[in-house]
């Protein structure tokens, strides 16, 4: 039995989840992380991610003989080392807004319509790596002059695994110093950040077999929304993927890169089969909800968090949360939103407040597909959030669309252990492995509740306040 291994790194935790060549799941295993989060800045030790990684490729060999592996991570967690690969910073998370004056500075400089048509990012903001490079050379030079490799999450990773340099072309999608056209570095950019094309990856296509460690066959990866898209059958048109966990993002397959709007905010990036797909995203989802049961109902577990939800009417007596807790991203940018409740009066409890949040982030799903514009004849439901029944069903009477989850939660795993089981001849291909490995689980269509007013409400006050 070829067993194949996906490790998906989030925002706060990695996951590893181990397959035979029939797609189940043999078992998986999670570490969860905490992030150094002080004002703007957003960091964490680049090592401990390869220690995390090599944690839970021991616990999972030590049952099963992996014949190959691929990962999957977010997109802008930036990584700076010397020659030999070592750290000279700590990693720079995607979520970091430090380098906002170096975003208006690249956007006053070449405009967002050329760097949409070269790169696929209708905004410039401080999360993209090209920001964040050009705030390290002013604001720290001292480190800056120390740099000789500059990785994302995953090639800093696949450097660690396999001894070499490469990336792949889905997680460059978001540097704007990428050409997603072309499939080669914008040399414009990266004079303009002076930063020298050597100090960048060799750039190889998703489910590309690249080396191997201690036996294992190392595949390319994507980012992990592609691969939990992969894991969840989003692989054609008409069928798109929304992941509630520590963000969320909204997921839908393109053939061509969409022409630029002027004001359309919707990313386009390079997906795993070398054709496009539309990526919208905020910095606070689920994030929210934890927050919130960590800080104020400490004794309660999800599941009693739903229970207490539940018994609140919709709409939640006129209290309406803003999830802002991380900023705004998607369809509107300002990084200094913040998170509000507002309405609150002596009938509110708990409940409410819990209910509030799972409404809000319904409300920002259907901002974001409506903003979208894509059709779809249903959504597949992801991430953390796709465990709640209560949450699945307020977002489909929200948005009015069928939700479907699916009977393996660890999609992104599952994404990344497909490619490699591509890469390698385990699957024909990638769809061909969607038909054996993607089961759906429970199917949530709209049931008539009345969403509008509290939708209305939310978008007044988001307006207002922000």
């Amino acid at each position: 039995m070829k067993y194949l291994l996906g490790i998906d790194i989030g925002t706060t935790s990695l996951k590893a989840a181990v397959f035979d060549e029939n797609a189940n799941m043999m078992k998986s295993v999670t570490r969860d992380y905490t992030l150094q989060v002080k004002g703007s800045f957003v960091e964490f030790p680049a090592e401990k991610y390869w220690e995390m990684v090599t944690g839970a490729m021991a616990e999972i060999r030590a049952e099963y003989d992996i014949y190959a592996l691929s990962i999957d991570t977010q997109c802008e967690t930036l990584i700076m080392t010397d020659e030999d690969g070592n750290p000279v910073a700590p990693a720079i998370v995607w979520l970091d807004n430090r380098a906002a004056a170096q975003a208006d500075k690249i956007r006053e400089h070449f405009g967002e319509k050329k760097v949409y048509e070269i790169t696929g990012q209708p905004e410039i903001n401080a999360t993209w790596p090209a920001s964040k490079l050009l705030w390290v050379k002013e604001e720290a030079p001292e480190t800056f002059a120390k740099i000789k490799k500059i990785f994302l999450l995953e090639d800093y990773l696949l450097y660690k695994l396999t001894g070499k340099f490469i990336t792949e072309q889905t997680l460059q999608s978001s540097t704007i110093y990428f050409d997603i056209k072309k499939r080669i570095w914008w040399d414009e950019m990266l004079d303009f950040i002076g930063v020298d094309s050597a100090l960048l990856p060799e750039v190889c296509e998703s489910a590309k077999l690249v080396g191997e460690y201690e036996g294992i066959k190392i595949v390319t990866g994507a980012i992990d929304q592609i691969a939990g898209a992969i894991g969840a059958g989003v692989v054609k048109k008409g069928i798109i993927s929304e992941m509630t966990g520590t963000t969320m993002a909204v997921f839908a397959p393109s053939d061509e890169m969409p022409e630029y709007v002027e004001g359309n905010k919707v990313p386009c990036h390079l997906n795993f089969d070398g054709k496009y797909c539309l990526l919208m995203w905020t910095p606070t989802a689920g994030i929210a909800l934890k927050w919130f049961k960590n800080n104020f109902c400490e004794n309660f577990s999800f599941r009693q968090l739903d229970e207490i939800a539940e018994k609140i009417p919709a709409g939640c007596d006129g209290l309406t949360f803003l999830p802002y807790l991380c900023g705004a991203t998607m369809p509107k940018y300002d990084p200094d939103a913040r998170g509000v409740f507002y309405g609150l009066t002596m009938e509110h409890t708990r409940g409410h407040a819990v209910r509030s949040i799972l409404e809000a982030v319904a409300c920002m799903l259907k901002c974001n597909l409506d903003y979208l514009g894509t059709p779809c004849s249903e959504v597949r439901a992801m991430g953390g959030g796709a465990q709640s029944p209560l949450w699945c069903q307020i977002k489909a009477d929200m948005t009015g669309k069928t939700f479907v989850t699916l009977k393996n939660d660890e999609t992104a795993c599952l994404g990344s252990a497909i490619l490699a089981g591509v890469a390698t001849g385990v699957f024909e291909s990638v769809e061909a492995a969607c038909d054996i490995a993607v089961k759906t689980n429970k199917t949530y269509k709209p049931q008539g509740v009345d969403y509008a007013e509290c939708y209305r409400r939310y978008c007044e006050i988001d307006d207002k306040i922000f």
